[in-house]
């Protein structure tokens, strides 16, 4: 069985974690035979080590991870990577992926552009 863990920074403020609960929801919504968590770095939980536990105890044999976030910072470059090792190592029954970070994506830069135009 396959999983996506949609993975976001954290924040103190409860509100901030809802644009990533929502793409959760939908991609349930397309496709509601998926497996979607969401795991934070860091203040808000639950974080991808323990995400990633409670799928390690199902049948999940691969887990898709994907940075939630719009700029590739030391976070997703430096800090998410070394994560993700250390969960290979513990759980090496489990084929892990990580994508690139969201903003990377010429479609969801599209998407933003056009979202950013005025109204015509």
């Amino acid at each position: 069985m396959h999983a996506t863990i949609l993975f976001g920074h954290g924040s103190r403020d409860p509100a901030w974690r809802r644009p990533i609960d929502s793409v959760a929801v939908r991609m349930l919504e397309l496709s509601p035979q998926s497996c979607v968590r969401c795991a934070f770095l860091e203040i808000t939980e639950p974080d991808l080590a323990s995400v990633t536990a409670d799928l390690a105890a199902t049948d999940v044999t691969h887990i898709t991870i994907v940075p939630m976030f719009l700029g590739v910072g030391r976070h997703a470059r430096e800090d998410l990577p070394v994560l993700v090792t250390e969960l290979q190592q513990t759980y090496p029954a489990i084929s892990f992926v990580l994508r690139p970070s969201v903003g990377e994506d010429p479609r969801v830069v599209e998407m933003l552009a056009k979202l950013s135009l005025p109204d015509a």
